[in-house]
Parts: structure tokens; sequence; C-alpha cells
């Protein structure tokens, strides 16, 4: 055996006793674990059979304690009823009954503690009629699990169905875990029993443990009904991994758990790996023993039979193999030393196909009378250089008849003794695959036209061109108008197809001398080389404006309608290089949809300041969507008459790296018309649901909140579908989310618009006006108005303090939005005495700096634990007093 395959075969074999050592342990792990998940969810499921059952025990009694005292409450004797055994005489097991004041008025013995049970969370609950089942809660009387009370408690209804009490059986922690008798396995491990909200209610271990409080840092949560999972160590007080089974009971809201302890239950399995792995090691040491004998006497045996290989001639490495041409030239030198020819001594059969010839014809022969002249010419000068310094390669391009059948050959000349080793490889196939790589590089997929890589390559040369021939050129930059609605009406399919046709649309507008560029989106360039004056330049604009504007027949249906916004900048007047040509064809077109769009606007260098920080506002909004810049902030809505809150109004800030805060005043009209909007209104709406969901997971009252939507959302004619979306997505019910919409948006009878908001109608999402009145509605048009909710402008609510008129207008306001059941919210309350004024009124609603400016969700959390928001929680004190 030669040294390799001694060291294959030790890898094989110690390959072979490792992987079958660990798959029989890994197997063993397997077993193991499965073993103690399966004992885990025995137990739990025991606990919780044994569990419902003494529940439903314990149900039986209060419900036979109800029906005693609602017939004969006097004759009613519960310690008599514990002396008779008609319930457990046990210690820790106490029933008493607290009549509608919350004393206890019966009691089965006298009880072990002092306890306010008036203001225990179970009274209140049952007298607020909480439930019809039994209720059950805990109270901690101190720090120790054996200091916990668990309270049964039922409702006591007096005939009428009045609350006449509550009868309550106590119980300490351990009674719930005495009675599971099951052993456990090890002393670590533990049941218990919880409250679906996680709170621990019993606990029992091993016998062996006297740690009696070893459960959970933190409460845990389980979403389904039963399962088991490996908790790791850092959720435990011992700091011991465990495997955890859980069961929730079906008509109480416990669930049981068991843990095992991951520990004690492989602590035999690691015995055995650890015996497994010993005898592997000792295997593994006989076989690099053997092996090393083996290698030594194979090592001597190689040296030999490398002293016989070395003798070989190097003509051995020139095989009849693969694809390359392999010949043993020798040089012919004029008297002068000039290389002339030379000899071809020996080849192999690729060398003699790439020459069209074979090998026995060529062998022997000189190159001249072989090869082409050309090709002689070529080679002579590719060996004179292996002759000048030992060795020469190169990639060549193969002529058209140029003697050799290949397109491209790579080269390579070794100078060898007194002759040349030459190689020619056939890379033909290599340099068309790198061709077409390089197209797909500078071709745009879609519409096939060049992209924005191959016009960096080519636009500097063309203003080389034009500079070297004192021509001129024109750039235009051209960006479809309204693309973005048809994308989001019909779906990218269909915008992908309308990108095509306008691309061949543009293509047959120019002359075929120019040249048509996909940027990407729906931005185009064309280069126009050789071309006249601006007025030539202009009319190749328009007719490029005229085409596209006619309707394109798209599979999703005909008659869409673009348009397009051109900017061209001429070279030399606007630009001296490629970029700066570019980019003052981009100002340009932004300066033509500012004043438009669908037209052709000429660069000049003064432009207005206004469009150059339009164009930086944009380009900085786009960026804030891709970073995420933009907040929401919230401002509450509260009852006028009791300062309760009723809602909270989402407002959209944008986060700006550098200006800061910055209102939705300074760049909604710009978002509108750069078609952003509608991305943004979905940001905030998955922000507020995201909040919701927030504040519900972490147990904070949650109310309404209203999500301002622009007019350009309605008419994209996705805003209820998006909605939808969000809500199943949060899960959230659809009362928490509502939408204010503009008296524009409502008044605008489109098909679009009028489908958006009867889709939303139909989810139950409430609908308001926002800014009523500083629109198109009057007071004849208010029962157009299919809404929810009026939210009157602040100038109305400003005009309350100056004067009767004000006043009259708002009771009119109101009065009939009342008669056609909508709410009136005041906005912009900022004074107590326009707050008195809206009381006398009848306003329902108010918001205004008067109780809150717009917070962060932060800050506003605070604001929502109040019962009543401020200016009211004082007014309230002082009526008090």
């Amino acid at each position: 055996m030669t040294i390799y395959a001694w060291m294959v075969s030790l890898l094989v074999l110690l390959s072979l006793l490792w992987v079958t050592t660990e798959l029989s342990l890994r197997q063993e792990d397997e077993r193991v674990r499965s073993y103690t998940m399966n004992q885990a969810i025995s137990l739990t499921n025991s606990y919780a059979t044994q569990l419902t059952f003494l529940i439903e025990q314990m149900n039986q009694i209060l419900l036979r304690i109800h029906a005693r005292w609602q017939d004969m409450p006097d004759l009613l004797d519960l310690a008599r009823d514990r002396e008779l055994g008609l319930f457990p005489d046990r210690d820790e097991f106490f029933i008493f009954i607290l009549d509608a004041k919350g004393q206890m008025v019966k009691a089965s013995g006298v009880p072990n503690q002092r306890d306010d049970f008036f203001r225990d969370g179970y009274f209140a609950l049952q007298k607020n009629d909480c439930c019809r089942n039994i209720l059950i809660t805990t109270k901690n009387l101190g720090p120790s699990i054996n200091d916990k009370v668990i309270y049964f408690s039922r409702r006591l209804s007096r005939q009428d169905g009045s609350f006449g009490g509550v009868v309550v059986i106590s119980v300490q922690s351990d009674f719930l875990a005495t009675f599971q008798d099951e052993p456990l396995r090890n002393k670590h491990d533990f049941i218990s029993a919880r409250l679906a909200s996680g709170a621990l209610l019993a606990t029992r271990m091993d016998a062996g443990n006297n740690q009696k409080n070893v459960f959970y840092l933190q409460d845990p949560r389980f979403s389904e009904s039963q399962g088991i999972r490996l908790e790791s160590a850092d959720k435990f007080r011992d700091d011991k991994a465990r495997y955890v089974a859980w069961r929730k009971l079906k008509d109480y809201p416990l669930v049981t758990l068991a843990g095992l302890t991951e520990e004690d239950a492989l602590a035999g399995y690691r015995v055995l790996a650890r015996h497994y792995r010993l005898t592997a090691t000792m295997a593994s040491v006989l076989f690099l023993i053997f092996a090393a004998v083996g290698i030594w006497f194979s090592g001597r045996l190689a040296v030999r039979r490398r002293a016989e290989e070395n003798v070989r001639s190097t003509y051995r490495m020139a095989t009849d193999a693969a694809n390359e041409g392999f010949y043993m030239l020798r040089p012919v030198f004029s008297d002068d030393d000039l290389l002339l020819d030379f000899y071809i001594e020996d080849c192999n059969d690729r060398a003699a196909l790439l020459l069209g010839s074979t090998r026995s014809h060529l062998t022997g022969r000189l190159a001249s009378q072989a090869m082409q002249h050309k090709l002689l010419e070529d080679l002579i000068e590719v060996c004179r250089r292996a002759l000048q310094s030992g060795m020469y390669e190169d990639e060549f391009r193969v002529p058209s008849q140029g003697g050799l059948d290949a397109k491209w050959v790579y080269r390579r000349a070794v100078h060898s003794g007194a002759g040349i080793a030459l190689t020619l490889r056939d890379i033909s196939e290599l340099k068309a695959h790198e061709q077409t790589l390089a197209d797909l590089a500078n071709k745009d997929a879609l519409t096939l036209l060049p992209n924005r890589r191959w016009l960096s390559g080519f636009l500097p040369e063309a203003v080389q061109r034009a500079q070297h021939n004192g021509s001129r050129l024109a750039m235009f930059f051209i960006d479809l108008d309204n693309f973005k609605l048809v994308n989001d009406t019909l779906g990218h399919q269909a915008g992908d197809e309308l990108l095509t046709q306008a691309a061949n649309r543009i293509c047959h507008a120019v002359r075929a001398s120019d040249r048509v560029v996909r940027l990407g989106g729906d931005e185009f360039t064309v280069v126009l080389e050789h071309i006249g004056s601006n007025r030539d330049i202009a009319r190749v604009a328009d007719s490029i404006i005229q085409i596209l504007s006619e309707p394109f027949a798209l599979t999703a249906g005909a008659g869409n309608r673009v348009s397009a916004s051109i900017g061209i900048s001429v070279y030399p007047n606007d630009g001296q290089d490629a970029n700066t040509l570019l980019k003052h064809a981009d100002v340009a077109m932004y300066a033509a949809k500012a004043e438009g769009k669908s037209r052709h606007h000429f660069y000049h260098p003064k432009l207005s300041d206004a469009i150059l920080l339009r164009l930086s506002k944009e380009r900085a909004l786009r960026q804030a969507i891709d970073k995420d810049e933009f907040v929401v902030y919230y401002q509450p809505r509260v009852a006028t008459h009791t300062g309760y809150l009723c809602s909270l109004e989402a407002l959209l800030r944008w986060h700006h790296p550098e200006l800061g805060l910055v209102h939705p005043l300074d760049f909604i009209d710009v978002a509108e018309d750069a078609g952003l909007i509608i991305s943004i209104g979905e940001t905030v709406i998955q922000k507020v649901a995201m909040q919701l969901d927030d504040w519900r997971r972490r147990g904070l009252r949650v109310v309404p909140v209203s999500v301002n939507i622009s007019p350009y959302q309605l008419r994209s004619g996705t805003t209820a579908a998006y909605v939808e979306k969000i809500v199943k997505q949060y899960q959230l019910p659809v009362d928490w989310l509502e939408v204010e919409v503009t008296e524009s948006a409502v008044v605008d009878r489109s098909v679009v618009v009028s489908n958006e908001l009867d889709a939303l109608r139909k989810q139950g999402v409430r609908l308001m006006i926002d800014d009523f009145g500083a629109g198109y509605s009057s007071l004849a048009q208010l029962h157009r108005l299919d809404v929810d909710v009026l939210k009157v402008d602040q100038a109305f609510t400003h005009a309350l303090a100056e004067g009767s008129e004000g006043e009259i207008v708002y009771r009119a306001v109101v009065s009939m939005a009342v008669a056609l059941d909508m709410q009136v919210v005041a906005e912009g309350v900022e004074t107590l005495a326009q707050l008195d004024l809206l009381k006398k009124i009848g306003c329902h609603e108010i918001q205004g700096h008067i109780i809150s400016p717009a917070l962060p969700a932060k800050e506003i959390e605070l604001l929502m634990q109040k019962t009543i928001m401020p200016p009211f929680d004082q007014m309230t004190q002082l009526a008090i007093v």
C-alpha cells in the first residue's frame, strides 16, 4: 500500500469508529430525552386531571352553599357542616361567606390570619358581576410560596338577582399539591399549578429536596393549550435547565406544569457517553500505531519508485489529453541569428486538429510548410519573446481565416534546452461566456435597453467625441408621470408590461443613432449626438411626450394613461462632463414636474431655489422611508363633560437627522407630488398597529387610535385592503383602528374612493371628517357625509371667544350632526372658557393643548393610566372641596 492509501484507510477507519460511536450516543440521547418528555407529559396530565376533579368538588361545595343560602340563610351553619364531614376538615381549608358590605357573616371556623376581606380583589370582581363560574384569585401574605392563599369564590345573588355577597373557599398553597402523589424521579423535579396569566399557585418537589421555592424567576406564559419545551437554566432560581410540560385546564383558568431536570435525566446517558468515547479513543490510538508502521514501510518503497520516475523525459507532460495542443519546436535561425522558422519535432493530436491537419503530417516538417503566413509570423514573434525571457504567454483572438480552428486561443511558450515547448488552448467558449456576462451587466433585463452601467461608460466617450468634433450633444432625462399609480392599482406585472411598451415607443420616436437607456424604475435617458438647435431638440422631446401620452393596451386592462416629464441638458452649455450633464438633466426634469408634468424643460442655471429645495426635500424623504426616520406621536381626545379618555389621534413626525423633528405641514405636499404618500401612510398604519399590540401585550389600557388617510391613498384603491391586512396580522379588534379623511376625499364621488370608503365601513372601521369646515363642505352638504364623527376645525373653536356668531355656528353644526347620528369633536381647544362654551353647546369630545399636545408613545402611556384627563382632574377636586 502507498502512503496515501495508508492515510486514507486510517481516516476511513477512524471516521467509521467515531461516526458509529457518536450516532449510537445520539440515538441514546434522543431516547433518554424522549422518555423524559413523555414522563413530564404524563405527570402534568395526571396532575391536571386530579386538579380538575378537586376544583369541581370545590365548585360543587360552593354551589350547594349558594343554594342553601338562598333558601334558608339563617339555618346555614358552616362550622357544623365541617364537623359533619360535608367538606374537608383541614386547617388549610377554610370556607366563609361575606355579605354585600364585605363583612364575614358565616365561617367554617376561625380564620388563622387577619385579613380585610372587603379589600380583596375577588369581592370587588364578584360585586361587579364579573363571571358566572367560579372565580380563582390569590393573595400573598408573605414572601414565601407557603404564605400564598388561594380563593375560590362565587357570587351570592338574592332572589331578585341583586348582589348578596360572596361565598369563598380559602386554601393554602400546599393544599393544591399534596393530593398529587405520583412520585418524582429526582430531587430537583417539580410539579406546580399556575394561573393562566402565569402567577404561581402551588408547587411540590421531590421529598428529598428541602428547597421549596425552585420555580421560575419570571412567570411563564403558554400560548398553546398543552405542550412541552426545554427551558434554559437562566429561567429558574436554582439555575438548572428543565423539560417543562404544561396543560391548561379545560374549564378553569389554570395550567399545570411538570418540570424534570435535564441534568438528572441525562446523568446515566453522560456516564455511558464517557465510557463509549474512552473506548473509541483507545481504539483510535491502536489504529494510529498500526498505520504509522505501515506508512514507514510504504515510504521506503515510495523513495525507490520516485527515483525511477525522475528518469522519465520532460516530453511526458505533453500528452494527448484535454483541450490543449502541445508542440515541441526547434528554432531555425539565419546567419544573423534572426529567427526565421522552426521545425515541428513533435505534437499531440489536439495540436494537429487546431491546424486542420494530422500528427503524422506535421511531425518533422517546417512550420512554414504547415501554417499560413500570417499565423507563422504571429507564432515566430511568440517564440522570439520566449527565447528572450524564458517564457511568454497571452490570449490571442484568431482573425477570420487565420489558420486555426478556434476563435480565441491561449498561447504559452517555454524555452526548454535548445527548443521551445508551445501550448495552445482553445478558449473560445470561455470568451463567449465572458461576452455574454458583459452583455447582461450592461443590458436592462426587462426592456433589453442599455442600462445605467452601460451609460456610465458610453456617455463620457460621447462627450469626448462631441468635444473633438465641435458638435452639440443633448441628454434627455425622462420620468413617467403617474406610473406608480398603475403599479399600485394593477400590479407589478402590469407595470412591467407598460415599461416595456414605453421603451419601444421611445425608441421609435428617436433616430436609430440616438441611444435610449433605462436607468431603473420608470426613468429613461436618451443621448442625442450631432443634434442641431434647441428647437430640434424640443421637437424630439415633444414627440416622445406625445407618443407616451397615448393609452397603453395592457393585459390587466386597456386605456391606461401615463405622461412623461423630460429634463434636457445640452453639451457644452449645460455641462462639460457626463456626470454634470446627467445631473442637470435630472434637475430640469424635476422642474418640468413642478410646472405641471407632461412637458419638457431645458436646464438653465437660474432654476428657482424653491425647485432645488423641493428636489433636496424629496430625496431626503426617500431616504427617510428607507431608513425608517418617521415616528408617530399621539394626542388624546376626551369626553367634554367627564374628561374620560376616549381615543387618540396618531400624528406623523419626521425625525430628520439634521433638522430634528419636522412637522407634516413641511413635507406632506412634497410626499404627495412625489408619489411617496402611499408608502408613508402605510408606514403610519403599521406603526400604530404595532404600538396597539405592544400596549395590549403589556397589559396597558388600550383606546382606539385614529389615523389620517390622504386622498391620494384613497384614490390608489389599496387602503382598505391594507387596513384589513394589518388588523389581521396583529389580531387587533377592528374598532381599535379609526380613519380620518378630509372633506374633499368624502365629497369625491369617484368609483375608487367610494369603493374604498364602503370597504372600510364594512370592516367596521369608524370614519371621521378631519378639519370639518375648512374645505368644501357646508352645513347644507352635511347630510351627504356618510361618516361617524365630525372633527370641527380649530378655527371654529377659536371663534367661540370672539362673539356670539361663533357660538351660533357651532351650535348649528352640533345640532345637525346629532340629528344625523354623528359625534362632534372640537379641535384646538386651548382655554377653560372654550371648554365651558363647548359643554353648554353639547359637543361630545374635545382635543387640544388644554388636555395635552401630541406626545411620543412613552409619554402618552403615562397619560393613558389616568382615569380623568387634565384639567378635568383638578376641576373634580375643586368640586369635591
